[in-house]
């Protein structure tokens, strides 16, 4: 993937996880790497590993649900040079039923899924079009792509996050800028142990995911899809097949996701 060397790239989220292996991926293959964590110590492991590797990266505290530092991340990065990639990768995962949500699980799911987006990508662009070049890569997941039951909050941040990718990648076009978005399917991270399933057994819920794509296996998927300009990088395929069904046949994705919801009611949930 010698489209990186010599390039420089953002990635939020780079303490842990998917991001992390995009940073070390990306360093791999010649990049400088701005590791981004709300969690510094995480970052700073990330920027570690790599500096262990030979490879050239920074560790950086940011909360990207607030724009200024969003601001600031981007701004320190565009002051040693250009900036040529952006990945807006942080972000956080709930499960359980809509009727199990609050207000407050609702804003916290938009300001660190959605609006988190809205400011690195916003950031990025307009630095972007005044270099006349750049890529922007925003994480979205396979259920970005097609409704699923007991994520409704997920689901819809991310259709969020897909619509905007994709909307905006037209624009971005003629400015010179790039834009694509990744929709991952179920990834093995460290994130399996903590999300939180409203009103159900994490660990049951866990043993119905039976088949999970490696972190670092992710992240090659989403670095080879962006070196080819996708505009929607779908994997693993087995995840993906599930959206490739719903574009064809809505009504069989509703009756699958029936049976889904019964077996959590039966077998998961917890009043």
């Amino acid at each position: 993937m010698e489209e990186y060397a010599g390039k420089t790239a953002i990635v939020t989220g780079g303490g842990s996880g998917l991001g992390r292996e995009l940073c070390i991926e990306l360093a791999r293959a010649g990049a400088k790497v701005y590791a981004a964590d709300i969690n510094l110590e995480g970052a700073e492991k990330t920027a570690g590993k790599i500096a262990d590797l030979g490879g050239r990266a920074q560790a950086v505290k940011a909360d990207v649900r607030d724009p200024d530092e969003v601001g600031k991340l981007v701004d320190g990065a565009v002051a040693e040079g250009p900036l040529d990639f952006m990945f807006n990768n942080a972000g956080i995962i709930m499960f359980g039923e809509f009727r199990d949500m609050s207000y407050d699980d609702w804003r916290h799911f938009m300001e660190s899924d959605v609006m988190s987006v809205i400011y690195g990508t916003k950031c990025a662009y307009e630095v972007m079009i005044r270099q006349g070049h750049g890529h922007i890569v925003n994480t979205s997941s396979i259920f970005g792509a097609f409704p699923f039951a007991l994520a409704t909050g997920y689901t819809a941040v991310k259709h969020a996050v897909t619509g905007l990718s994709l909307a905006l990648r037209p624009e971005a076009a003629g400015l010179g800028v790039k834009v694509s978005v990744a929709c991952p399917g179920s990834i093995d991270t460290e994130v399996r142990q903590s999300y939180t399933v409203l009103k159900g057994d994490r660990e049951l819920f866990n043993s119905y995911i039976q088949k999970q794509i490696g972190p670092n296996a992710a992240a090659l998927k989403i670095l080879r899809g962006v070196s080819k300009n996708k505009a929607l990088i779908a994997f693993p395929y087995y995840d993906a097949v599930f959206w490739w069904l719903y574009r064809i046949h809505p009504s069989a994705n509703e009756w699958w996701m029936r049976q889904i919801v019964r077996l959590f009611r039966k077998k998961c949930r917890q009043e």
